[in-house]
């Protein structure tokens, strides 16, 4: 999956520059776009329940799958902006998420790592 990303990565990078729009990823402009391209996605889902969320129709599932391959070229742009990893940045973080929820006390349980006792 990585080189898939990195390939990912370096498509996306051609087509900002062949449309000179670095000028305009900035981390800012690009954390905005992450975010309303986020809730583009949760839009289609609003108002059906949890299981009808499993069971989107053939358009709104293409359509969501659109939404979410923007969120995933602004998060790598916003990577590269800032000089993240975003792999090892998730890795990093899943190792944190480990140690706040630890099996034993979060499995089967959607409780806050906070209130986790």
């Amino acid at each position: 999956m990585a080189d898939s990303l990195a390939e990912l990565q370096d498509a996306l990078d051609a087509f900002v520059e062949e449309r000179n729009w670095a000028q305009f990823h900035t981390p800012k402009n690009l954390a905005m776009g992450v975010a309303i391209e986020a809730a583009e996605i949760m839009e289609h889902f609003l108002w059906c329940s949890g299981d009808e969320s499993y069971s989107l129709p053939d358009g709104k599932r293409a359509e969501v799958a659109n939404e979410i391959g923007d969120v995933l070229m602004y998060l790598l742009g916003l990577g590269r902006a800032l000089d993240v990893d975003i792999i090892a940045a998730a890795r990093d973080k899943l190792v944190i998420n480990r140690e706040k929820y630890p099996i034993e006390k979060a499995k089967g349980r959607s409780t806050k790592y906070v209130d986790l006792d």
